[in-house]
């Protein structure tokens, strides 16, 4: 069976995106950080997007400009399948893209019975709603060192408090932390 992860990274005063949308202060950092986006992407997750952040990855990956800062990762994003959630896109032109319109609970159900775990990029409004349906299994979290003074808290639209247990932790040179997070069983 599939598991769900979000993937995203934070401020450290928790924000996932600043004013107007900036997500600038989240730099692809090292190389070490580089290599880890790398790998985590030939684990070959089904990539799940909301519309804003597909239009936002879509108008980088293909680009030389990515392929001449991160030419694996953006090997990894290219050619990964995506799926991006939208009532109002109406083409998905990026190599492997598929748009699910409608049922987005009963198509990630779906999608769980199979063998290739699901990641979300992103997305603020689906991880809201995947962790109110309660589908999310893992969350891996990228604390960057740097506090905005405004922006867009995660996990800002929960129904109700989420109980989480700390499954793992990895430290980048560059300061930033990954803290994997996984639903409280208690």
């Amino acid at each position: 069976m599939a598991k769900l992860i979000v993937y995203n990274f934070i401020s450290l005063n928790g924000y996932f995106k600043g004013a107007n949308e900036d997500i600038s202060w989240a730099k692809p950092g090292s190389n070490e950080e580089k290599d880890f986006a790398a790998s985590s992407l030939k684990a070959r997750n089904i990539l799940l997007f909301g519309r804003v952040t597909y239009e936002m990855m879509k108008s980088y990956w293909p680009t030389e400009a990515a392929a001449k800062d991160a030419p694996e990762v953006a090997e990894g994003m290219n050619m990964a399948e995506k799926i991006v959630f939208s009532r109002s896109l109406k083409k998905a032109d990026w190599n492997n893209t598929r748009i699910v319109k409608d049922n987005i609970e009963e198509e990630i159900k779906k999608l769980k019975q199979g063998d290739k775990d699901l990641t979300v990029l992103g997305s603020g409004t689906i991880v809201n709603l995947f962790t109110n349906k309660g589908l999310v299994d893992e969350y891996q979290i990228m604390i960057h060192p740097v506090a905005l003074r405004e922006g867009t808290p995660l996990l800002n639209d929960i129904g109700k408090k989420l109980d989480l247990d700390l499954a793992d932790t990895k430290t980048f040179r560059s300061g930033v932390v990954l803290h994997r997070y996984r639903p409280s069983k208690k």
